[in-house]
């Protein structure tokens, strides 16, 4: 099992940013969204993040823990007092007393030393889930931003498509009054203003969302970001066949079956040795209000003081006996699932190299496709501009009208907006498998270096 390293680059001046940065945007949510960089949106999610802050959380109490189970053999002091309130009256039994206080700590304990190494698994544990946190806060993060940027350049090239449409049906209206173009064709043009408009609408209600996520994710007003392309760095590429890294998550459901897998051990070594505690009392006694010294054959000394190793030598205990059964099945359980989550993870691996490998196909397809509109965009217009450039005769092209001008240029902004669909499918299909193989890291890194 590899270790996993975390380097967090010391940058006090890049660390305030994103604070200072959201803390401007909350202050002024009347404002105009304002361009924010895809790593500040990033590092403002990790820290607004409820996951994060419960698995800080759980560190926290990891560490804590851990320090429980190593304090035992720390001697404990309590100290007290006795002092009667009023007169005693007949024998009381006990001593009253000006201070006492006792020690107490656990000297040796096979378990004890099981149940501490079990600690320190779990912090690992907790450490790793940060970590993991993170990392699923910063892809989500991620994923919501570069899908904001692609359907803001849809919406734009949306609205285009409206005018060119709006054109097309003023250009019909015009062809069928005179008697050029049927009825039909200006029911077609119609009939595609209405579908680019629900188009349209779609494409506004999927920004929305995404805005609202992002302001969910962030802490921010909504509407308050809007995205800098510039700052999105390109997606590492990675296959399958590259060395695969263990995942945090992985990594931590391992570290908890190990956790386990040690409490199983300490509660089934308990009925083995025995334990071995130290104990020592200290008694300042006083005869204030009291006459103890009568019931006694001598009278009581005013300082007391013993001491002495408490030695439990286990012989029958069905109670450990059953709780070490149950902690034997909780780790096999915790076995069982860290395998579970391995075996998930590399079914993912190749579900998404397939995914992957077409959507790769179809970016490519889908960006031709896009250059070649481009191309009989410029085609009709040249038409448009100079003729058709051929004599009359039964050979000759018919000329070009406007109508093809804005067929074509709705054709072409069509072609784009499924060329930026493509290429948003081909990143999170990139991003999902660069968290599946453990390189999430990398990716992070291209962000702060952007």
């Amino acid at each position: 099992m590899g270790t996993i390293h975390m380097k967090i680059p010391h940058n006090p001046r890049g660390a305030w940013a994103p604070i200072l940065i959201g803390m401007a945007l909350a202050a002024a949510p009347a404002l105009a969204p304002a361009q924010v960089s895809l790593a500040t949106v990033v590092d403002l999610a990790q820290r607004n993040s409820s996951t994060v802050k419960l698995a800080e959380a759980d560190l926290q109490k990891a560490n804590a823990v851990l320090a429980q189970t190593k304090d035992v053999f720390i001697p404990s002091m309590e100290m007290g007092s006795g002092l009667p309130a009023v007169p005693s009256v007949g024998f009381t039994g006990g001593v009253p007393s000006i201070l006492d206080g006792t020690v107490q700590s656990l000297v040796f304990s096979l378990p004890q030393f099981q149940y501490i190494k079990a600690a320190r698994a779990g912090l690992q544990t907790a450490s790793l889930s940060l970590k993991e946190a993170r990392e699923q806060v910063a892809l989500d993060a991620s994923t919501a931003y570069i899908e904001l940027d692609t359907v803001n350049s849809e919406l734009e090239a949306a609205h285009q498509q409206e005018s060119f449409t709006s054109r097309l049906v003023q250009i019909e209206q015009e062809r069928t009054e005179a008697g050029v173009d049927a009825h039909s064709d200006l029911l077609q043009a119609q009939l595609t203003a209405a579908q680019l408009r629900i188009k349209r609408l779609h494409l506004e209600t999927r920004a929305a969302t995404l805005a609202k996520q992002i302001a969910v994710l962030t802490g921010l007003p909504v509407g308050s970001i809007t995205p800098d392309h510039t700052s999105i760095p390109e997606i590492p590429q990675v296959h399958a066949e590259e060395p695969q890294r263990i995942t945090s998550g992985i990594e931590s459901a391992q570290m908890l079956a190990r956790s386990k897998q040690r409490v199983a051990r300490g509660d089934a070594e308990y009925m083995l040795l025995p334990q071995i505690s130290f104990g020592a009392q200290y008694l300042r006694s006083t005869k204030l209000l009291n006459d103890a010294d009568f019931y006694y054959q001598h009278d009581i000394p005013t300082t007391n003081f013993s001491s002495g190793f408490s030695i439990q030598i286990p012989l029958f205990d069905l109670g450990h006996r059953a709780k070490a059964k149950e902690s034997a099945a909780e780790a096999l359980r915790a076995t069982v699932e860290a395998e579970q989550a391995r075996q998930q993870n590399d079914i993912q691996i190749a579900s998404l190299t397939g995914n992957l490998r077409e959507l790769d196909a179809l970016a490519e397809v889908a960006s031709l496709k896009q250059q070649i509109a481009d191309e009989q965009l410029k085609t009709v217009l040249a038409q448009l501009e100079l003729g058709n450039g051929a004599e009359s005769g039964p050979t000759a092209q018919p000329q070009l009208t406007p109508k093809a001008e804005q067929l074509a240029r709705i054709d072409e902004r069509q072609k784009f907006e499924d060329a930026l669909d493509a290429s948003l499918d081909l990143a999170k299909a990139r991003l999902s498998l660069l968290r599946a193989l453990g390189h999430m890291e990398d990716w992070l890194r291209e962000l702060h270096a952007k």
